[in-house]
């Protein structure tokens, strides 16, 4: 790249990532910005009730634990910070940061960024009563937490106004990497391809080591360095082209498929990628491995952003108490699974009989026979499982009926049963979200810097209208000799969640593959296979421009994060599995020398 870049690192991807990833970045990454990431959904409900114990609280403390050993390097360097690590408590969380600051013998100038909060509206939208924007559901009657996903606006005229460091509620994580891009750049917000590069460059890096092998599909192929694995660093040029990369010597990879991974990881539509400051379209963008560790990322497109914030609300809808442990021996998943349904029955009679309602859900899943695949998992006998019980109830003394029947060994052990880690579940309040739109001419976003509070200038524009989806490629008719081979043969895949949607992105692993893949991995191929947990339809969008494709599936996560049972209610796996999908394939392509002759290896 020509001219000026600017180098910016992601030291963590969610609360409770290592904090060593800071460290690292600033002592070997040689990076201009430093991003800390730590929020989702049912976190802001989680930093309220902490705020609500303690006044002081309700920020995320991780960053200012894995910054404060470093602030004589990070000045030295000159590196500016940027966190959303404020959670529901920006202000607080920068005083934390002066104070240690102070302890070190230095001061930096710092912003924060607060108006996410919509609390105080909680009136007012009550009275609005959006309903749910995936569900349609009803607007509930209390909110834990009520937070709009601001943009990087307001953080580019925090760093215009002198800022060294810049401290947020909630953003959206790529806004963190685009607001220094649109100060350091000086692009006008209405410059809609650079802000779209821009933000795919924070998307890539917005989950750390994820974007550098730390969760490839080809996970063998990662063969140093997991336990040192390199963050992520982009070199964002002033066209909004970028690179990614990450410190020397330190472990993971980067290269094509695991940045296309990261790219398509919960994008949902890739024509209509919607943020606040910009509508994206990811669906053309080209990659290029230029160097080792080295990938080149052009090609994002953008358009206007709309009218409106995303806003999560969260709320308390009832409680939920969860278990595993250990089963061995011959049929150890029948077994396993016989214990369970007893327990269940067994606790059900016991709260009938104390006046309690029924169960409002129950979820038995017993890993390792392969009850997550349903009906496409193996005919073969586990000799040893995980037996998880999930459970649902409005009252939480219902609940604490099953943690007292779980300890009895006459009723809920079976001989080779172990495993029982924790002791005696203890019931916890279910925690689900309600995404709605709020008009951003309503939110006041307000600036905090040199003792002074200023509001910030939020551009407020129309929607783009909703892009044409691209067509199939025309797959050629398959010929001669042919060969069944598992997907993950001809694809990398990325799975992750949004809500109670699931995404799942795939990616071929040659361009010649992507006409063939688009043939046989249909929408309906994606439903029959997930069968046992869709409640909704699937849908598929074409990214031409790496030869990927992007699967949404409605309503398959069982409520998603805290409101599921599920042992996975985030999607994680999700792709993993849908990679033993049979393709069929001309046969020439795994005899020796085609180009997936060691596709077993």
């Amino acid at each position: 790249m020509n001219g000026k870049t600017i180098r910016i690192g992601g030291a963590a991807a969610a609360w409770g990532d290592t904090i060593l990833g800071a460290r690292q970045l600033v002592e070997k990454g040689k990076v201009d910005y430093l991003v800390g990431d730590y929020l989702a959904e049912v976190t802001m409900a989680l930093l309220a009730r902490t705020r609500a114990k303690v006044p002081d609280g309700g920020f995320i403390p991780d960053w200012l634990a894995s910054i404060k050993p470093l602030l004589p390097q990070i000045a030295e360097q000159g590196i500016k910070l940027v966190t959303n690590s404020g959670g529901m408590n920006p202000l607080a969380c920068r005083d934390a940061f002066m104070a240690a600051a102070a302890d070190a013998g230095l001061s930096f100038k710092v912003a924060v960024i607060t108006g996410d909060d919509l609390k105080p509206q909680a009136g007012t939208i009550g009275e609005a009563a959006p309903a749910e924007m995936f569900s349609g559901a009803p607007l509930p009657k209390a909110f834990a937490s009520i937070n709009a996903y601001l943009g990087a606006s307001a953080i580019a005229d925090a760093f215009d106004s002198g800022a060294q460091v810049v401290i947020t509620g909630r953003v959206v994580d790529s806004a963190m990497v685009l607001g220094p891009l649109i100060h350091e750049f000086g692009w006008s917000r209405d410059d809609y391809d650079r802000l779209a590069g821009a933000s795919l460059a924070g998307h890539v890096i917005e989950c750390g080591a994820q974007a550098t092998g730390g969760l490839f599909t080809d996970w063998e192929a990662v063969a140093d360095g997991w336990d040192d694995m390199g963050f992520p660093i982009v070199e964002v040029a002033e066209d909004g082209g970028f690179s990614v990369t990450k410190p020397e010597e330190t472990g993971g990879m980067v290269t094509l498929g695991t940045v296309a991974e990261q790219i398509v990881y919960e994008i949902g539509d890739p024509r209509a990628y919607r943020l606040p400051d910009v509508c994206c379209d990811f669906s053309e963008v080209k990659l290029e491995e230029t160097a080792k560790d080295t990938v080149r990322v052009s090609g994002a497109r953008g358009c206007a952003p709309g009218p409106d914030y995303k806003v999560c609300g969260t709320y308390v809808d009832g409680f939920r108490l969860t278990t595993t442990y250990m089963i061995a021996g011959w049929r150890a998943g029948d077994k396993g699974r016989r214990t369970a349904e007893a327990l269940v029955k067994r606790t059900g009679r016991l709260m009938e009989a104390k006046g309690f309602a029924p169960y409002r859900e129950v979820s038995i899943e017993v890993i390792g026979a392969e009850d997550t695949y349903g009906a496409m998992r193996r005919d073969f006998e586990a000799r040893e499982v995980i037996v998880k019980i999930g459970l649902k109830h409005e009252d939480p003394k219902a609940l604490e009926i099953f943690a007292r029947e779980f300890a009895h060994p006459g009723v809920s052990m079976a001989q080779g049963l172990t495993g029982v880690l924790h002791g005696r579940p203890k019931p916890v309040p279910v925690l689900r979200v309600h995404s709605f739109l709020w008009p951003k001419a309503e939110v006041p976003v307000e600036i905090h810097i040199d003792g002074e509070t200023r509001l910030a200038e939020i551009p407020v524009t129309a929607s783009a209208a909703e892009p044409e989806p691209h067509p199939a490629p025309t797959a050629e008719t398959l010929s001669g000799d042919t060969a069944s081979v598992p997907l993950r043969a001809l694809a990398w895949g990325r799975s992750g969640d949004k809500g109670n949607h699931a995404n799942i992105g795939i990616i071929a692993r040659r361009p010649e593959f992507y006409p063939l893949l688009t043939e046989q991995v249909s929408e309906a191929r994606v439903a029959e296979f997930f069968a046992h947990y869709l409640e909704g339809e699937v849908h598929r969008y074409l990214l031409p421009g790496f030869s990927a494709l992007n699967f949404l599936l409605e309503n398959v996560l069982g409520g998603g994060g805290t409101a599921s049972l599920r042992y996975d209610p985030q999607a994680k796996t999700y792709a993993q599995m849908f990679l033993d999908l049979p393709v069929v394939v001309p046969a020439e392509w795994t005899a020796p020398g085609g180009p997936i002759a060691d596709w077993r290896t």
